[in-house]
């Protein structure tokens, strides 16, 4: 049983299931991936039993087969090989013999029955909502790094997906910060949220293409399901409750500066230089149309960065997190941003003028 495929065509699916697949598992098969071929398509499908991926592509398989091999070996070995090549995969037993040009590779291969699919939930579908590409990945792009890493509160490690009437709202926070972008649906909807792990945000980053394609969202009962671009792709959710985003995100904060974002982020990354390794505390010292950021560490050594602004606010010694303040910086495409505080022991809100949907609260810390 074979199947020829240019080398070419296969690799960027074959990267894009791979990427989830974990190298050292419990299970032997979830190195591996699905391989099924039908009379004029393959299809590729890689699981780490919280998400799965699969994606088909025009092949030419002689027959009907599925198997399961190393998606590691067989990324590496069509990686390494030239470009336009042509493969042929010949499935026997329990190897696959995998042909290109005069290389041969001979690959282990286990049983297509005992792979874990994770099967799309059954029953009533609940929400399906109908979403550009492009705009589900900026959405979630925009919040992404606002999202806990590795938190004992697992429900921070992940973003919020809520749908309330007409919008889709976007929450991430480790709860030191919070991230907020929302979207107009073209319909309405109940109100529903649910939680989707890291792991499924970054992916799907890496997989939505910027077009206006439409990506299409089903939501069931613990389980979500993304389709696009002959993707498909079925993620778990977190259980459990985020936190109420509303109370955090501050409304009537009087003391606001417009900055231009290129020259505050190249201030903050020189200050930060100097500041305590474990904390990473800035000061920002805001006075009569001047901004300070001062930053120091045990060594007792200090920086001091100075800049011109328009602002006629109160007069606020506030300190931060300087990585929390560069992240925001680096990932609004805007060529300014606004500052909003109301005083020192309060919460700074970042806005930009160019989206209006988008907000970034950061919590002050003492230094």
């Amino acid at each position: 049983m074979n199947i020829k495929i240019d080398r070419d065509i296969f690799l960027k699916p074959l990267s894009a299931v791979s990427s989830i697949v974990e190298r050292r598992h419990t299970l032997p098969i979830l190195s591996n991936l699905l391989l099924e071929a039908t009379q004029n398509k393959v299809t590729l499908t890689a699981t780490d039993l919280e998400m799965q991926i699969s994606l088909s592509l025009q092949g030419a398989p002689e027959g009907e087969v599925s198997t399961t091999v190393s998606a590691r070996k067989l990324l590496d070995i069509c990686r390494s090989l030239p470009e336009q090549a042509e493969i042929t995969m010949n499935i026997q037993d329990n190897r696959m013999q995998l042909r290109a040009g005069k290389s041969r590779f001979n690959l282990q291969t286990l049983p297509a029955a005992d792979y874990p699919l994770m099967a799309k939930a059954s029953g009533e579908t609940g929400l399906v909502l109908e979403i550009a590409q492009r705009t589900l990945k900026k959405l979630l792009k925009q919040v992404e790094y606002a999202m806990a890493q590795q938190d004992i509160r697992y429900y921070l490690n992940g973003l919020l997906f809520e749908v309330n009437g007409n919008r889709l709202n976007v929450v991430g926070t480790d709860g030191h910060r919070l991230c907020f972008t929302t979207t107009e649906l073209p319909q309405s909807h109940e109100k529903q949220e649910l939680i989707l792990p890291r792991k499924t945000v970054l992916e799907l980053i890496k997989l939505l293409e910027d077009s206006d394609e439409m990506a299409s969202i089903e939501v069931g009962a613990n389980q979500v399901n993304f389709s696009f671009s002959g993707i498909r792709l079925i993620s778990k959710v977190i259980d459990g409750k985020f936190p109420d985003y509303t109370r955090v995100i501050p409304v009537g904060h009087q003391n606001s500066l417009v900055v231009d974002r290129q020259t505050l982020l190249l201030a903050m990354q020189r200050a930060s230089i100097l500041s305590n390794e474990k904390y990473r505390g800035i000061r920002m010292v805001l006075g009569k149309d001047s901004l300070r950021l001062i930053s120091s560490n045990s060594e007792q050594e200090e920086a001091e960065e100075e800049l011109e602004i328009n602002y006629s606010g109160d007069a606020l010694d506030i300190g931060f997190n300087v990585t929390y303040m560069i992240d925001v910086l680096n990932n609004v495409d805007s060529d300014t941003v606004t500052f909003s505080f109301a005083d020192a022991n309060s919460s700074c809100l970042v806005t930009v003028p160019s989206d209006p949907d988008y907000k970034y609260v950061v919590m002050p810390m003492r230094i």
